[in-house]
C-alpha cells in the first residue's frame, strides 16, 4: 500500500512539475515576443490569426456551439489580396497568446481602419462564418475560446483608442506584438492594462454604449436584477455612480433618458 501511494505521489509530482514547466516556458516565450520585434515578426510568419470586424469576432456555427476559425499567414494574405487589400494590413495584428508548441496567436480587426476596411458580408461569405458580438456569443463558446477572444477584443479596442499621445497629440506607433505604443516625438510608452488589477478591483470587463444604455432602461429593482444574474448590473438609481453613467450615456447618444 505504501509503495502504491509513493508511486502515485511521484506521478502527481511529475505532472505538476511538467505543467508548471510548460507554463513558465510559454510565459518566457510570450515575453520574448513582446519585447523583441524581430522574434515577433518571425513568429508571425508561422502563426495563426483570429479575425475581427469592428471588434466582433468571426465565428462559425456548429450545432448549438460556435467555432472560432483560425487562418494561417498564407490564408490571410490570400483573403486580403482577394478583396484588394495589401498584406501590410497584417502589421496591424496583435499578439494574444501561443500554444504549448510555441505557435503564436494573433488577432486582426478588418473593420477598425475606415480607410482600408473590408466589407463584412464579403468576408463572411468567403469564410463561411459571421462576425458576431462577443457578448451575444459568449454562452456558446468554449471557456478557452471565450477567454482568448475577450483578451483579443480588449487589446484591439485599446489600440484603437490610443492612436495619439495624450501629451504631444502626435500619432503613436505600436510595437510588432502590440504590447505597447510609443510616441516618437517624446518616447513616452503606453501599456495596455489586458489583466485586472485584483488589488484595486474585484472584476472588470468592457461594455459597449448600447449595452450600458440597455442596462439603464432595464425594469425592476436593483435586488430583482441581482437575482437575474445579468452580465451588466448598474448601481442602484440612488447611487451617484448611477447618475454619472446615465449622464455619460445621454451625452453620447444626445437623447433623453429622463424616464429611466
Amino acid at each position: 500500500m505504501s509503495l502504491y501511494c509513493g508511486t502515485v505521489c511521484r506521478r502527481k509530482s511529475f505532472w505538476c512539475y511538467r505543467l508548471l514547466s510548460t507554463y513558465v516556458n510559454k510565459t518566457r516565450y510570450l515575453f520574448e515576443l513582446k519585447e523583441d520585434d524581430e522574434a515577433c515578426r518571425k513568429a508571425r510568419q508561422a502563426g495563426v490569426f483570429y479575425l475581427f470586424h469592428d471588434l466582433a469576432p468571426l465565428l462559425q456555427t456548429s450545432g448549438r456551439q460556435y467555432l472560432v476559425p483560425r487562418l494561417s499567414r498564407a490564408e490571410l494574405e490570400r483573403l486580403l489580396g482577394k478583396f484588394g487589400q495589401d498584406s501590410q494590413r497584417i502589421e496591424d495584428s496583435v499578439l494574444i497568446g501561443c500554444s504549448n508548441e510555441r505557435e503564436a496567436w494573433f488577432a486582426l480587426d478588418l473593420g477598425l481602419s475606415s480607410a482600408s476596411s473590408i466589407h463584412k458580408p464579403e468576408v463572411e461569405a468567403e469564410l463561411g462564418g459571421s462576425f458576431i458580438s462577443l457578448r451575444r456569443a459568449v454562452s456558446q463558446l468554449s471557456s478557452m475560446d471565450s477567454s482568448l477572444l475577450f483578451t483579443a477584443r480588449a487589446l484591439l479596442r485599446w489600440h484603437d483608442g490610443h492612436q495619439f499621445c495624450s501629451k504631444s497629440g502626435q500619432p503613436t506607433k505600436k510595437n510588432v506584438a502590440g504590447s505597447k505604443r510609443v510616441c516618437p516625438s517624446n518616447n513616452i510608452i503606453y501599456y495596455p492594462q489586458i489583466q485586472v488589477n485584483l488589488r484595486e478591483l474585484e472584476a472588470a470587463a468592457w461594455f459597449s454604449l448600447d449595452e450600458v444604455a440597455a442596462a439603464l432602461m432595464r425594469k425592476g429593482s436593483f435586488i430583482e436584477q441581482q437575482s437575474d444574474g445579468l452580465p451588466l448590473l448598474l448601481p442602484p438609481k440612488l447611487a451617484v455612480a448611477h447618475h454619472m453613467i446615465k449622464t455619460w450615456v445621454e451625452t453620447q447618444t444626445c437623447s433623453s433618458l429622463a424616464a429611466i
